[in-house]
């Protein structure tokens, strides 16, 4: 039998939250390891300009990221075990926040320029 899809029942906001975080952490430079096995410090979320922002090479709408500046979805994320620790501009991704498929990282992480 195929696995629940979001089996943790994220809401699309927290979905894209998490997909840039996953993004982020990939990325040279933005993280390092964390206190738990497993688990990256991400820093340095990115603030959008204009209508958009990068992450790496890819271009990221502002509408897609509100997540990344928003108490209330840490607190869900964290309280689902795939954050740890966020305050101002850095996260701890678990080992679990980075292997969660949330399925959007085509569709919110657009290659080439602008």
């Amino acid at each position: 039998m195929p696995s629940k899809r979001n089996p943790l029942n994220l809401n699309p906001l927290q979905l894209k939250t998490l997909t840039l975080l996953q993004e982020l952490a990939r990325l040279p430079g933005h993280a390092e390891p964390g206190d738990e096995p497993g688990a990256l410090v991400v820093r340095d979320l990115p603030f959008p300009h204009d209508d958009h922002f990068h992450v790496g090479e890819c271009v990221v709408a502002a509408r897609d990221a509100t997540g990344l500046r928003n108490p209330a979805v840490w607190v869900a994320l964290e309280r689902k075990g795939l954050v740890r620790a966020a305050s101002g501009d850095q996260v701890t991704l678990t080992a679990l926040g980075q292997d969660y498929e949330t399925g959007l990282r085509d569709a919110i992480l657009r290659r080439g320029g602008h």
